[in-house]
């Protein structure tokens, strides 16, 4: 089983696709077209791979919800690569900062950037092909260790 798609509603989808194609260059628009939500026309598409996408509506109205707060709502998704530093280099050649560097693990590396839309993008590197290891939390570690002392 996997996570086939997350549906973003979104205002501007033109730029949320000129961030999109700049983090997944190989990515396309798989499908797209017009239709109604609960009486307000809508555009779609569905940008990705053949394997997995994001579906793009463009009838979203209002802020997305702050993500120094404490509302309900999504906080971030997040993207395995195998070379971030080319993902950190196109987003920002196309433009866009980094939100905030990723914690310091010895065996991930990791960063966050706001899409267009709002939403809070991790893109991740594993620097081991151990489970063990990719999921190590340095914080969890030290307390083990801590509590073997």
């Amino acid at each position: 089983m996997y996570l086939e798609h997350v549906n973003l509603v979104v205002a501007d989808m033109d730029a949320m696709l000129h961030f999109y194609r700049a983090a997944f260059p190989h990515w396309r628009i798989r499908d797209e077209g017009h239709g109604e939500w609960y009486g307000k026309p809508r555009k779609w598409l569905h940008f990705g791979d053949d394997y997995h996408y994001l579906a793009l509506s463009d009838h979203g109205e209002g802020l997305n919800r702050k993500l120094e707060g404490h509302s309900v709502g999504l906080a971030h998704f997040a993207y395995v690569t195998n070379n971030l530093a080319a993902v950190i280099n196109r987003l920002q050649s196309a433009g866009y900062a980094i939100a905030k560097p990723g914690a310091t693990e010895p065996y991930r590396k990791n960063v966050y950037f706001i899409d267009p839309a709002g939403f809070e993008v991790e893109f991740v590197e594993y620097l081991s092909d151990l489970p063990q290891q990719r999921n190590l939390n340095q914080d969890k570690a030290l307390r083990n260790e801590q509590e073997a002392l």
